[in-house]
């Protein structure tokens, strides 16, 4: 007879205590938030936010560029800002030497080497000596002072339209050059 009870006492405990585990689960489950994967260097895993972003490259005295931003997401540990809406210019030897508005950028703040771009429309590149630069793709190496892309280029100014794929600028020297398929057209004289 006692076995029966114990039998029985056991019985009472695991049912109680399966009920307790069922408790916990359900419960838990409905506080444990979904974890959603942030990829490396997405928009959501960023350090810092700015709005009104700037950032001003200098060498003594002299102001070398200028970086602006509507928005800038910092990423610390990748040494780099993904910037929106973003506005840069590069001074020359006699001040301002060009000026690019870009929809989307990214500065690398160790190198401060940046790129921009545009979704949809060419970016326009205002030079200094009255040409126009349009291109997709703008990429600036800070250490050789040289802005760069692979892709179609079309320069217009002072009765010259220059198209081609590839533009390296040195702005130190104050030198374009289109570098592939190059065609000059000339506008007639008035």
């Amino acid at each position: 007879m006692w076995q029966r009870w114990v039998r029985g006492g056991l019985l009472a405990i695991s049912a109680v205590l399966a009920c307790f585990l069922a408790y916990l689960l359900v419960t838990n489950s409905a506080m444990v938030p979904t974890t959603a994967g942030v990829a490396p260097g997405s928009m959501d895993g960023a350090d810092a936010t700015i709005s009104k972003f700037s950032f001003t490259q200098t060498k003594g005295d002299t102001v070398q560029w200028q970086v602006q931003a509507q928005e800038a997401r910092l990423f610390e540990r990748e040494k780099r800002a993904i910037l929106h809406v973003v506005a840069v210019t590069l001074f020359g030897r006699e001040g301002k030497d060009l000026t690019v508005s870009g929809d989307e950028g990214t500065l690398n703040t160790e190198t401060k080497d940046f790129v921009l771009a545009n979704r949809t429309e060419p970016l326009v590149i205002h030079t200094e000596g009255g040409y126009v630069i349009y291109t997709n793709h703008l990429a600036w190496t800070d250490e050789t002072k040289e802005i760069r892309t692979q892709d179609p280029v079309r320069i217009v100014g002072h009765g010259l339209e220059v198209t081609g794929r590839g533009l390296l600028g040195h702005l130190d020297r104050e030198e374009f050059e289109v570098l592939e398929d190059v065609h000059v057209d000339l506008a007639p004289a008035s």
